[in-house]
Parts: structure tokens; C-alpha cells; sequence
């Protein structure tokens, strides 16, 4: 068997059509521009790149950006200043604060300060409380990706056995209740499961999101289940010609043992990274939409 893969980018670039779509019937239909605000505090190298990519995404979906760097000193009562304004801002409808936050800052405190309608990131206590109980809620992007791609693949995931492999706040818990509102039977698997393999052997659909290079190998795998690997690693792959050392992203599972034996698969890079940014635009035209009282956006929800 070969793994039909999961093309990441691809669906990332219907959902951003999507997403352009809504936006203009916005703009026509009731002069109204979703706007999404980031603030960054540092200068941490890759969350700088994370912002500009952010930032320019979301204008060429046809939205405003608002972006607000700020020193890496920046105490926490201006940080919370910064999100109070925003939060007040009826141009803004979705607010992203940047993690990781300098150690000086607390990050519970900040991110639940976030209006819990403009919490586009899903993180807000309020959000993961109405996710767990099957209410209208904002969706962390990453999952909210995922299910997407298993939405598409399968059409209906009822029924199905899942495996989650990690117990992150930011993937595996809120991947496995949206799984389980889709009605599937789902197992939160971590460090201390015992008989991992066993556990993963049985699964329909496996999520792997342990932060683990190639942690699971093929044969931990159920011939036909679906593999949607959030995992980027970066490992050593030898040396330039210049003798520098070399890199490459690997995910969290093995690759080709796994698409040997997999139904499906998401690769890595090009698989699960693609959807989030894409999920992030999407959450804030639906913030959008239900501040405006209007219909959300088809398609861009769980």
C-alpha cells in the first residue's frame, strides 16, 4: 500500500480563497473589513518571520493588519495596555499575541486578558471551556486544520477510532475534543502510556503532535489509518559542500515507513504548517461575521 498524501498547501490555498471570498462579500454586501492585530514582544528571530507572514497573508486575503512590536523589556501592565486598546477597537476583530513571551511576562495572565470573540489564537480559558463542552467557540488553528484535512479526506469521521499522540494545550487536548464532537472514539496518548505501539496499532486516525523527530515508525501503524503528522523537527543532515553543517524538517513520525502502511498522510514540511496560518485568516472572518451578527463563513469553522 501506498499513502495517498495529504496535500497541506494545496487545501491551505482553498481555504485562503475561501477566506477572500467572505471578505469581499463583506466589504460589498456591508462595508465591513476584518482586521487582525499581532503583537510581538522582542525580537525573537523566528517569531519576527511568523509575524511577517502573518502580517502579509492577511493582506492579500483583502484584510486589514495591525501589527505592534514591542521592546523586549516591555513591562506587563503596557503589554495588557496594548491588548485593553485592542480589545476596545471595533476595526479589530481578531487579536494574536505572539508566544513565546519573555520570561519577565506571564503568558495565562496575557493571553486571558484577550476579548474571548477576538481570541482568534483559541487559547483564551473561556474558549477551551466552550470547546470542551460542544459549544460555539473559537478554535485553536492548528487543530481546527487538521480536522479540516480529515473533514475533506474522509467526508465523515464518525465512528472512526483516533489516537492523539500528545497532550499539549496548544494541539492534543483541543485536537482531541474536536475529534470527539465529530464523534469519534478518542484516545489522548503521552510519555506515559503504556504499550504506545498497542494504543497507536488501533487507530483509524492517528494525530501526531509530541514534538518528537520520527517518533513513530511504521509498524505502530494500522494498515489504511490516516496520519496527520503536526510534528517540524529539525535534524542534522550531514554537511554543505562548504563544509557547514546541514538541516532538514522532519515531522513526528517516520515518513516512508509509515506511507508504506498508511491510507493517508500528511508530509512534512508542506503538510499540517500550511493550514495554520490559513486557519488563523479564517478564524478572524468568523470573529468578524459574529460580531457583525452576520452569517459565518461556510466551510471555515469546526
Amino acid at each position: 500500500m501506498t499513502a495517498t498524501v495529504i496535500d497541506g498547501k494545496a487545501f491551505a490555498a482553498t481555504v485562503r480563497e475561501k477566506v477572500v471570498n467572505h471578505v469581499a462579500r463583506l466589504k460589498a454586501d456591508h462595508d465591513l473589513t476584518p482586521g487582525l492585530a499581532v503583537v510581538l514582544v522582542g525580537e525573537d528571530p523566528a517569531s519576527q518571520v511568523y509575524v511577517r507572514s502573518k502580517g502579509k497573508m492577511t493582506v492579500e486575503v483583502g484584510m486589514n493588519s495591525f501589527e505592534h512590536k514591542l521592546d523586549v523589556d516591555t513591562s506587563e501592565a503596557d503589554l495588557l495596555k496594548v491588548i485593553a486598546d485592542l480589545n476596545a477597537d471595533p476595526t479589530v476583530h481578531g487579536i494574536l499575541v505572539q508566544l513565546p513571551l519573555p520570561d519577565h511576562l506571564d503568558s495565562d495572565l496575557v493571553i486571558n486578558s484577550i476579548d474571548p470573540a477576538k481570541d482568534v489564537d483559541g487559547f483564551h480559558i473561556s474558549n477551551v471551556g466552550l470547546l470542551g463542552t460542544g459549544q460555539k467557540s473559537m478554535v485553536p488553528c492548528t487543530p481546527l486544520g487538521c480536522l479540516m484535512m480529515l473533514r475533506d479526506h474522509h467526508g465523515s469521521i464518525s465512528g472512526m477510532n483516533a489516537v492523539v499522540v500528545g497532550r499539549s494545550n496548544i494541539v492534543g487536548k483541543p485536537m482531541a475534543q474536536l475529534l470527539l464532537n465529530d464523534s469519534c472514539t478518542v484516545t489522548i496518548a503521552h510519555s506515559r502510556t503504556q504499550d504506545l505501539p498497542g494504543v497507536v496499532k488501533q487507530a483509524d486516525i492517528v494525530v501526531a503532535a509530541v514534538g518528537r523527530a520520527e517518533m513513530i515508525p511504521g509498524d505502530w501503524i494500522k494498515e489504511g489509518a490516516t496520519v496527520i503528522d503536526v510534528g517540524i523537527n529539525r535534524v542534522d543532515a550531514g554537511l554543505k559542500d562548504d563544509g557547514t553543517p546541514k538541516t532538514r524538517l522532519v515531522g513526528d513520525v517516520h515518513y516512508d515507513s509509515c506511507a508504506a502502511v498508511a491510507g493517508a498522510i500528511t508530509p512534512v514540511p508542506g503538510g499540517v504548517g500550511p493550514m495554520t496560518i490559513a486557519c488563523l485568516l479564517a478564524n478572524t472572518v468568523t470573529a468578524c461575521s459574529r460580531a457583525a451578527g452576520l452569517p459565518e463563513p461556510e466551510g471555515l469553522t469546526a
